[in-house]
């Protein structure tokens, strides 16, 4: 009886899987996590990003007029979704664990996961209920509530708000 319980321990996977895209995939998260669907990360199709908890707020931003209502899940509920080693709480992620992140034009921004827990960072899906085309910043935008915090109108903060955004690699 022990012997044919040797083969069944043995393949015990250590990480957990996500389901699998049905869609075309939007975003892949690479790098120190702990849960895939893919050999190198996380991918994730429209539907999948928003069967995850959402989260709104109205704010301005630098690169738009007047104020717009953004929705999409949390930086930290995405991150911990796909496994991030200590995450649960900020002192799990000190200023030295980072994301980078990159845009479809190339572009990449550095931004500390401490953000995450500080701010309520958006992977934003929709503006004011509306999917958010590329030609406006989307399909996704790390979005910071820069209504709420005149900090966050710093140049360093700007640069963290990659829109268009098209890969996370977390380290």
């Amino acid at each position: 009886m022990l012997a044919l319980s040797i083969p069944v321990t043995s393949h015990a996977r250590t990480d957990a899987s996500l389901d699998m895209p049905e869609g075309p995939v939007i975003l892949t998260i690479s790098g120190d996590i702990t849960h895939f669907n893919a050999t190198q990360g996380a991918r994730f199709d429209r539907d999948m990003l928003q069967a995850l908890p959402q989260h709104s707020f109205e704010t301005g931003t630098p690169w738009t007029e007047g104020s717009s209502t953004y929705s999409g899940p949390l930086m930290r509920t995405l991150l911990e979704h796909v496994g991030l080693p200590g995450s649960g709480n900020s002192s799990g992620n000190s200023s030295e664990n980072s994301v980078y992140v990159s845009a479809l034009n190339g572009f990449e921004a550095e931004i500390p996961i401490s953000d995450f827990y500080e701010y309520d960072v958006i992977l934003a899906l929709e503006r004011n209920g509306q999917s958010i085309p590329i030609r406006e910043y989307g399909p996704l935008w790390v979005l910071y509530p820069f209504s709420q915090d005149e900090a966050l109108l710093s140049e360093k903060m700007r640069f963290r708000a990659v829109w268009q955004v098209m890969q996370i690699n977390v380290r």
